[in-house]
């Protein structure tokens, strides 16, 4: 479908993985879920590998996984949150893909996030002030790094997808003439 790999980017919980896992199953798209590589890589769990090596490691992980996908094509890539905050891996992601942020409310966030301890940076911090607080500090990079913005607010995950590859065609489209 596509020769570039389609980046997902976007704070926990604005539906990267379950974005990824559509345009899998609906388009055929090799789906890359960046944490579970680097879980099952290290043979521990987000937090564990924060908690006993620190984020450093964690993100240093991250870009050696990107550079690794510069030789798949037609893969969409759920990336952790943190991802675009640094800007190495945003020069890997746009190598070989297009990046696509993801965006929903702080409560929307809360609502789908908040039964989950598989995110180090809000434990202890569950609540929306915290989330929009976290949200804001990385905005401007989220936006820096995007290619095209996608709202998942109140939308299937379909119409999220399909919301998503138009706006990517409409992109290329503009790059033709």
């Amino acid at each position: 479908m596509k020769n570039y790999n389609i980046f997902l980017i976007g704070f926990m919980g604005v539906g990267k993985s379950t974005v990824s896992e559509c345009l899998s199953r609906e388009y055929g798209m090799e789906a890359v879920e960046m944490d579970e590589v680097i879980a099952e890589r290290e043979g521990m769990s987000i937090p564990d590998i924060f908690e006993e090596r620190g984020e450093e490691y964690f993100r240093c992980l991250e870009t050696e996984l990107l550079i690794e996908l510069r030789s798949h094509e037609n893969a969409v890539i759920s990336c952790g949150g943190g991802t675009a905050m640094r800007e190495q891996n945003v020069t890997e992601m746009k190598k070989n893909g297009k990046v696509v942020l993801l965006t929903a409310s702080p409560d929307t966030i809360l609502e789908r996030v908040k039964d989950s301890d598989e995110r180090p940076l809000l434990n202890g911090h569950k609540d929306a002030g915290y989330i929009s607080r976290l949200m804001e500090a990385r905005r401007e990079k989220y936006e820096a790094a995007a290619d095209i913005v996608v709202s998942t607010e109140k939308k299937s995950a379909s119409e999220i997808c399909r919301e998503l590859l138009n706006k990517l065609q409409e992109m290329d489209d503009r790059k033709e003439l």
